[in-house]
């Protein structure tokens, strides 16, 4: 038996609000999976994240309140994480007060989903995926496996299928 994990990147729609509709996902023998499972917590502790989830999309954002703090790199994980989230407050503020409520919601999402990495810099995330990218390609036991649809160039009408169902 297997534990597969799959997850999807973009909208299946077309034409959708994405250009691509990416379904991945990774399969592991049962009895393998206490020890991946071991190695990836080992890596995401190292980094602070023992208690968060891996979602590379979101750790490899841009966040750019982040290039506004003096020092930052310098400054320990909870300093880190107390001046992003004065940063982050103000400019929520700032959104609210504007008047400015699509881009509020947006924000507020955004940050709600990249709350867990604040305190790394662009370069600590990064790493962070990459170590945890090593350990998983040197399991010889796991399964990659993924189905990319490059919508500028699929046509559901041709198929008689969407995106999901091909």
């Amino acid at each position: 038996m297997h534990l597969c994990y799959v997850d999807e990147s973009g909208t299946p729609e077309v034409p959708g609000v994405s250009s691509h509709f990416v379904l991945a996902g990774i399969a592991i023998p049962i009895y393998h999976w206490r020890d991946a499972d071991r190695e990836v917590s080992e890596v995401l502790s190292r980094f602070g994240l023992a208690d968060s989830e891996l979602h590379t999309g979101w750790m490899l954002h841009s966040y750019r309140e982040q290039s506004r703090i003096p020092g930052f790199e310098a400054m320990s994980y909870p300093e880190r994480r107390a001046a992003v989230g004065r940063e982050r407050a103000a400019y929520l503020l700032h959104l609210q007060r504007s008047r400015q409520s699509k881009t509020l919601r947006q924000i507020k999402k955004t940050y709600r989903h990249t709350a867990s990495y604040i305190h790394l810099t662009r370069n600590e995330r990064l790493n962070a995926v990459r170590q945890v990218a090593d350990k998983v390609g040197r399991w010889g036991f796991a399964r990659l496996f993924a189905e990319c649809i490059d919508k500028l160039h699929f046509d559901p009408t041709a198929t008689g299928r969407g995106a999901v169902e091909v």
